[in-house]
């Protein structure tokens, strides 16, 4: 069980509830313990002196424990319950915290799937041992020892009187059943909505990172296990209700039992210490016999879970942060400037992705970048975004290696309209301040403006507060696009990034987008990766990569003149004869 002392740092903040649930624990099983022994002794000597007032006072004193029983063992359903959500919720909220900082790399290797697996699922077995059967466990152990050795010196023919104890306890099942399977339903919900909620999250992980909004990916997620958790706390309320009705029930129903065979104890019938000690400890140990049968699966299912769950929280950042960052000069130009770098993705260790990589980018110029499939072009994004360090070389933006910068200041310099831009489950307006969440209503409409995208806004059915649904695929893929626009304008960048992003486009929505790039573009550094003729004529200067290697640099013109891989590409990628650049 080494793997549960994950959670050790979790119930800390909670000692004083752990404290309670443990006193409520003993308080129950040692009540349990000395019930039957305040029986034997009370109708013994009720039953041996022939006093029907004695007989009273000992059902009224059977009455008493039972209230203290079953108030002690609510509680402590109620108190260690709520621990078991409080524990995970936090757990859970770390883990993901953790999670999305975890570079692109780390995902490159993991799944999302499992993750959220591990976040949800083993979670929720690390919640019934806190919950549930680390607490059963002992309280039954403690009642089924007691027990046994009391059954010894019982009247094992009396096993039958037993059975009148156990349709008692239907009643409150049968009332109380529907209400707390409607709320397990009600938590599972939430806790569908939370797992959607960090599925999302990390499905998109490059966009949240390349928005720097770690922190609000966090903070979204953390109100999402909040509401499960008030769900979860509803239902164990009223769990907590029942528990104590039922072994109310259960006591009372024993004590009234005893007090009737009381009375053929003083006609002779039967023997009262047989009656009190077998009827109440053979239903102790049964129960509690049982019980722990199903809680030692319950803990090391619990233990294997929390070793999952460790591991994962102790994956190391791939990158880090500088301990003392340097900062960029304000206002930010927008240079960039690629030495000798090479890189090579984890999951493809033995290609090079860019080859002793040379690339300078004058302030407010536009720069294309076109090669082949596989030459290295998106590469030099996820480098520009720092997902990935080189393995030599720097990368410079205005002079400082992005190295030295923390990722929201180098991040928030940058903004990329990517070929398939992600939009999530929220509304139109959020999705556009995305990547500055503080805008104000009327710079989000000015930024749609500027993108060509109020029109079809406006004639969504809630306008700007209109919600998305997953990944926006409720609008086209232009409409999406002019979106990503927008939420790049809106970031008002230094730095712009354009991933191939009109190339799956219709001809009217590519002039849509265009006409919005073409205002998104506008005295700002600007990087594309286009395979779209319009977007390579347009820019001061084309980048042809092949191998990983920068292999000619010039405008549209000159590089069809001169031959080569950009000449090929024009007549293949642009359907345009190389002879037509004259």
């Amino acid at each position: 069980m080494n793997g549960l002392g994950l959670l050790w740092p979790y119930l800390k903040p909670y000692r004083g509830r752990v404290v309670l649930a443990t006193l409520s624990l003993l308080v129950a099983a040692g009540t349990v313990l000395a019930f039957g022994a305040c029986l034997r002794a009370l109708i013994d000597r009720g039953f041996a002196q022939g006093r029907p007032d004695i007989l009273n006072y000992a059902l009224a004193s059977l009455l008493a424990v039972a209230v203290v029983l079953a108030i002690a063992s609510g509680a402590r359903f109620y108190l260690v319950s709520w621990l078991g959500e409080r524990v995970v919720g936090d757990l859970r909220k770390d883990l993901f915290a953790h999670v999305v900082r975890l570079g692109p790399a780390w995902f490159e290797i993991k799944r999302s799937g499992d993750v959220m697996s591990r976040i949800s699922a083993d979670a929720q077995l690390i919640e019934q041992v806190i919950g549930s059967s680390a607490s059963v466990a002992l309280r039954n152990s403690l009642m089924c020892v007691g027990g046994i050795v009391m059954l010894v010196v019982t009247n094992p023919k009396l096993a039958l009187l037993a059975l009148a104890v156990v349709p008692l306890t239907v009643v409150p099942i049968v009332l109380f059943g529907r209400k707390v399977r409607a709320l397990s339903r009600e938590a599972q919900a939430r806790m569908a909505d939370m797992v959607s909620e960090g599925g999302e999250t990390l499905d998109a992980v490059r966009t949240v990172q390349a928005f720097a909004q770690e922190d609000r990916a966090a903070q979204r997620f953390g109100k999402a296990a909040e509401r499960a958790f008030a769900a979860a706390v509803q239902r164990i309320t009223r769990r907590a209700i029942m528990t104590t009705l039922v072994i109310f029930i259960v006591f009372s129903a024993v004590g009234f039992l005893l007090w009737m065979g009381g009375h053929d104890v003083l006609t002779g019938r039967i023997s009262a210490g047989d009656l009190t000690a077998f009827v109440f400890y053979a239903v102790l140990v049964a129960s509690s016999g049982g019980a722990i049968s199903e809680t030692i699966g319950d803990l090391q299912r619990a233990s294997g879970a929390a070793e999952r769950l460790a591991e994962l929280a102790s994956e190391p950042p791939v990158l880090v942060e500088p301990a003392n960052p340097a900062s960029l000069p304000k206002p930010t130009q927008g240079t960039v400037a690629f030495d000798a770098v090479s890189f090579r993705y984890p999951t493809r260790p033995d290609s090079l992705a860019l080859d002793r990589f040379d690339l300078a980018v004058a302030p407010g110029e536009t720069m294309a970048i076109v090669g082949p499939s596989g030459a290295g072009k998106t590469t030099v994004f996820n480098l520009l975004l720092r997902f990935y360090d080189p393995e030599a070389g720097t990368i410079r933006v205005d002079g400082v290696d992005i190295r030295e910068l923390r990722f929201a200041e180098l991040r928030r310099t940058l903004a990329i309209v990517p070929q398939e831009p992600v939009l999530f489950s929220a509304s139109v307006a959020d999705n556009i301040r995305y990547g500055r969440p503080d805008a104000s209503d009327s710079e989000v409409r000015a930024a749609a403006d500027a993108a060509s995208a109020t029109g079809f806004i406006e004639t969504l059915p809630q306008g700007f507060a209109t919600d998305l649904g997953v990944r926006g695929l409720r609008l086209s893929g232009g409409q999406r696009q002019r979106l990503a626009i927008a939420r790049a304008l809106l970031c008002d960048p230094a730095i712009l990034m354009l991933d191939e992003a009109t190339s799956a486009l219709d001809a009217e929505s590519e002039l849509a987008v265009q006409q919005a790039l073409d205002r998104l573009m506008h005295k700002r550094t600007t990087l594309v990766i286009a395979h779209r003729l319009a977007t390579v004529q347009k820019a001061d200067r084309i980048v042809v990569v092949d191998g990983g290697r920068v292999v000619d640099v010039g405008r549209h013109a000159d590089l069809v003149r001169r031959g080569g891989l950009y000449a090929r590409l024009a007549e293949l990628q642009f359907n345009l004869p190389a002879a037509a650049a004259d």
